[in-house]
């Protein structure tokens, strides 16, 4: 039984879909650092200051070097700071760095082609390298279409014969943000649409036999990310092309979310073997960008090397269209599965439970006086109690769950539900009659086997693997069940060790470290299978990391996943060189503000590059018009333009509160 075949629509985007196999691209040459092939997966940034300041991009070039970068982007958006780039490379050569530089354009073909014969590599957009961005609804017959295709070939193809004189790489980078009004007109805001604006471009390069080509579809929403990149790999090869895979999730933001958000992307594509470097754009300091990047790439050196596989030989894969349609599951104690958002199941069978105020960590707030407990936004379902009795009254809300042998004695199982291994729940003389709760390893997972197993309303499956490519396997448990049509629910379980976490990005065992390889690694396993529709909870065990930090990451992946929405979420760009206003500074100011307005999205972008197409992911945009002045969006429309950055927050609560999607902080 191929099992696979048995899912929603399929596609051919991944080697395998059982084990890990990098996907063979083309090598291209950037400087004395190819790409693709047989090579690493590259590691790059962007740096953030004026391009016209030689010295501070010279310096901050070195930091995001020493830090592990083998790419550095710099934007030029006019032909002056694509000249300038000259006088950076000819210093950083002075001082013996020769990292490849990469020229990114935006709007100025004039100054692509400048920064061509000077750099390594280009970066172009073909939402705003030769079309508009207007929002405008436009309406074309096939030939008029097919004439618009032809003043993009006349526009693009002075840079590509410039490319090639050169020996200078190109990536043809499509955002999500930046669609033009032709594509949108065309194909709507959609994966589709952003696989045929870098299509489009790459069939003029190949007419004009240059193959230099990387190719990165880019989105603040990871889930359009994958989507994206699925399809233009399903396309790529249905036209026998292999080019090499640019990764990131544009505007990801800053902190636990920006990485968790960033790494469900990155990570989900890596999963399959999709990737030849990686950019990771958090709103902080490029250098702080690479070691999360390396911790994301470095968990596949341990993996299968790749094989070599034909482009035309992929397997028939769970296709890019079974993203936002998740697997159907029965309703379980009308608390987990349906149409229930996923749950959360946090291990607290070590702890010793003798104070209700150790549930804090996991959003429960005791007050004393009053004697009761008190939920938050970010409050667990599930708290796994093993065979630890607590001594006080659990939280009406928070489901306990014990070891079969410990269930049977509670006197009150009303919120107390048994976990079984797959051999106690078949042979087990008493169930319980709401929720039953049994634990799989997928080597358990044997078609015979599971005509034993009692399948009823009650039955809730925690599926764990110890497998080192764990989220393929896991994949292969859900096609299974697929295949015998079983729609039990499933919480999606996964155990860290400590030892898992050594390297660059310090010790995992402070509860203060922010660049905690658990988030990264929690977000790509268990995220890559999320963004597909699977799984109705979440179980992260890490005996030696804090319980609040575990807490705050389960939320953070089924938010990143649009899972289940638990705050608000901030869409900000990393900055760079084009950048209006400090971003760090006012996307904490915006948060301090905001943060309380859960399910909201609000969008705080440096320029006008992708600003005003990334609000069609966003509720409200805050976007750099000028020097101190910002202009304020409700989705993609403009509410007021040129605002005094002193006023502008001001301005967009009130555009909020007029809306009445404002409260006031609890």
């Amino acid at each position: 039984m191929d099992l696979a075949k048995n899912w929603i629509l399929p596609g051919k985007y991944c080697p395998s879909l059982t084990h890990y196999e990098r996907w063979l691209t083309r090598e291209v040459t950037i400087g004395d650092v190819p790409m693709g092939g047989n090579n690493p997966i590259r590691i790059q940034s962007m740096t953030t200051v004026d391009t016209m300041d030689t010295i501070g991009s010279v310096e901050q070039t070195i930091r995001m070097v020493d830090a592990g970068c083998e790419y550095v982007r710099i934007t030029a958006p006019s032909i002056k700071e694509a000249t300038n780039l000259a006088e950076i490379k000819r210093e950083l050569l002075k001082r013996g760095c020769k990292v490849p530089l990469v020229a990114d354009i935006h709007f100025t073909p004039n100054a692509a082609e400048v920064a061509a014969r000077i750099v390594e590599k280009v970066r172009v957009n073909p939402g705003n390298y030769a079309d508009k961005k207007k929002f405008d609804q436009l309406s074309y017959t096939d030939a008029a279409y097919n004439a618009e295709l032809e003043r993009i070939y006349v526009k693009f193809a002075p840079l590509v014969k410039i490319c090639k004189e050169y020996g200078t790489a190109m990536r043809i980078g499509t955002n999500h943000g930046s669609l033009s009004d032709r594509i949108m007109s065309h194909y709507g805001d959609t994966p589709e649409g952003m696989v045929e604006s870098a299509l489009e471009f790459i069939r003029i390069c190949e007419d004009l036999n240059y193959h230099n080509l990387v190719i990165s579809m880019k989105s603040s929403n990871p889930q359009v990310m994958v989507q994206a990149y699925r399809l233009l790999v399903e396309k790529m090869v249905a036209e026998d092309m292999n080019y090499p895979l640019h990764l990131g999730v544009t505007e990801a933001g800053d902190g636990e979310d920006g990485r968790i958000k960033s790494a469900v992307g990155i990570g989900t594509l890596l999963e399959d073997g999709l990737g030849d470097t990686v950019r990771v754009s958090l709103t902080e300091e490029p250098e702080l960008e690479i070691p999360v990047a390396k911790a994301l790439v470095n968990r596949y050196k341990k993996r299968e090397k790749l094989t070599g596989q034909s482009t035309q030989s992929f397997p028939t894969a769970i296709g890019h269209n079974s993203i936002n349609a998740r697997r159907e599951t029965i309703e379980v104690n009308a608390f987990i599965g349906g149409s229930m958002v996923p749950r959360i199941v946090v291990d607290y069978s070590q702890k010793r439970l003798i104070d209700p105020m150790v549930l804090k960590d996991a959003g429960y707030l005791y007050d004393v006086i009053l004697d009761k407990f008190h939920m938050g936004e970010q409050s667990i379902d599930f708290i796994y109690l093993g065979d630890n009795l607590p001594s006080f009254n659990m939280p009406g809300n928070l489901k306990q769950l014990y070891h079969y042998a410990t269930w049977l004695q509670l006197q009150d199982k009303v919120n107390a539900h048994p976990i079984f291994s797959l051999e106690e729940y078949v042979t087990a003389a008493m169930r319980d009659p709401y929720m039953n709760l049994v634990r799989l390893s997928c080597s358990d997972l044997d078609e015979d086997l599971f005509e034993q197993v009692p399948m009823d309303q009650t039955l809730v499956f925690i599926v764990e693997t110890d497998a080192v490519h764990g989220m393929a396997e896991q994949r292969q448990l859900f096609l299974k069940l697929k295949a015998w049509g079983l729609e039990v629910p499933v919480i999606i379980k996964r155990s860290y060790d400590p030892r898992d976490f050594n390297g660059p990005l310090g010790d995992l065992m402070n509860p203060e470290e922010p660049n905690s390889k658990l988030q990264l690694y929690a977000a790509t396993d268990l995220g890559a299978l999320l963004v597909d529709g699977m799984g109705d909870g979440v179980w992260i065990d890490a005996p030696a990391i804090n319980t609040g930090k575990i807490v705050t990451a389960s939320f953070a992946i089924l938010q990143a996943t649009r899972s289940r929405i638990s705050k608000t979420e901030y869409i900000s760009c990393p900055s760079c060189g084009r950048t209006l206003f400090d971003l760090q500074e006012t996307t904490q100011m915006i948060r301090n503000r905001t943060n309380h307005l859960k399910g909201l999205k609000i969008a705080i972008m440096g320029c006008i590059v992708n600003g005003p197409g990334e609000m069609a992911d966003a509720d409200y945009g805050y976007v750099g018009a000028g020097p101190d002045k910002v202009t304020l969006y409700r989705g993609k429309e403009v509410v007021k333009k040129n605002v005094s950055s002193a006023n502008a927050l001001n301005e967009l609560i009130d555009i909020i509160r007029s809306d009445g999607n404002w409260v006031d902080v609890p």
